[in-house]
């Protein structure tokens, strides 16, 4: 176990911003986020091997469309959302881990382990930030009997006031709910949800992926600027740089349904968006594709470029593709129920091109750490 120090929370924001895929949150959310939580008190963070068995795990996230105009999320939204989920809970809640890394979403967890004295898990419902519930949601949507209980909190105030809302039922008909609540509440709203055994998520969450996140993050301010950034991002995550230069608006940035959609284009390829970079294809050949991890670098800025930031295109951009197998896989990363969904969202395929070798959990994790 280790205390989460404010330089850590910087690192956290940065490598997340690698790890969004595009979404994952916003840079400033994730700052306000960091600076507070390591400000209050020190956010614990724990490997799965340092808790006790007995010990209980939700999943902490925020839902909607990152360029949602009138979204508002208070750090004490992330607070209540816990607080009212544990009051529910059959078991005690000691641990929390997020759904995915992201510029915001990395360090969620922080504030309610300062504030309730939760234990961060360094886990995540998928290395990489995705569009949907239940890429993040460990598999529970397969596990017979098991009834989710989510519970929401937040909102635009001036808009709409304060909302929270608690569901129960199936995972997938909960994160349907859930994602209309964003919508009409302003954008986005904080998420506590999924309480389960720790001997779940370790045969199922992707593991070490909040240190991955903040190593990278030091990483890529040791490296500087330009070249050598891009080049130790690639190489820190086990991914190549397949394409640089101006960015391109191959279809505009549209937000329907919680969802931000759109095509991107970088030099010869072109990367369709759910919220976050969902595959990457050239000359009609598809090249990368969830959960592989699809990341943009703003060249000028040094940093991961977010679909909400991309504006009328033209920044020089740097294309790298990782293959899913070089870094932790999830359970729900790789469920085909959840990438049939994005199927029928996006138009797009993503079954056919799953590597039938990917597997979940503390195993497929294992194995990385000693290649």
């Amino acid at each position: 176990m280790r205390e989460l120090t404010p330089d850590d929370a910087v690192a956290a924001v940065r490598g997340g911003g690698i790890l969004a895929c595009g979404g994952g949150g916003w840079k400033h959310h994730g700052e306000l986020m960091g600076s507070l939580a390591t400000s209050l008190e020190r956010p614990i963070l724990a490997s799965i091997d340092e808790l006790p068995e007995d010990t209980w795990v939700a999943t902490v996230t925020a839902i909607g469309a990152p360029a949602a105009k009138n979204w508002e999320i208070r750090p004490v939204d992330y607070v209540h959302a816990l607080q009212e989920l544990t009051r529910r809970s059959e078991a005690p809640i000691s641990a929390v881990m997020t759904a995915q890394n992201g510029y915001s979403t990395t360090l969620n967890g922080w504030i309610q382990s300062s504030v309730l004295g939760v234990t961060v898990l360094d886990a995540a419902g998928d290395v990489r930030a995705h569009p949907t519930g239940k890429l993040g949601s460990l598999g529970l949507e397969e596990r017979a009997g098991y009834v989710s209980t989510q519970v929401v909190s937040g909102g635009n105030r001036e808009l709409n006031g304060h909302f929270l809302s608690i569901n129960e039922g199936r995972i997938n008909t909960c994160d349907d709910v859930l994602r209309d609540i964003s919508v009409r509440t302003g954008g986005f709203i904080a998420a506590a949800r999924n309480p389960v055994e720790l001997a779940w998520v370790r045969d199922t969450a992707a593991h070490g992926a909040i240190s991955l996140a903040i190593d990278l993050g030091h990483e890529m301010s040791a490296a500087g600027a330009g070249d050598d950034l891009i080049s130790a991002v690639a190489r820190r995550l086990g991914g190549t740089v397949i394409d640089r230069g101006p960015l391109g608006i191959e279809r505009g940035t549209e937000t329907l349904g919680g969802w931000d959609r759109g095509v991107f284009r970088v030099g010869d390829h072109t990367i369709p968006f759910l919220n976050e970079y969902m595959a990457v294809d050239c000359e009609g050949e598809r090249v990368a594709s969830y959960p592989d991890t699809i990341v943009l670098i703003d060249t000028e800025l040094g940093e991961g470029l977010a679909v909400k930031d991309a504006g009328a295109g033209g920044r020089d951009t740097a294309l790298i593709v990782v293959p899913a197998g070089a870094l932790p896989v999830s359970a729900s990363a790789i469920d085909r129920t959840g990438l049939a969904e994005c199927e029928a969202i996006m138009g797009i395929p993503f079954l056919e091109f799953l590597d039938p070798d990917l597997r979940g959990g503390s195993g497929a994790y294992a194995s990385q750490l000693s290649t």
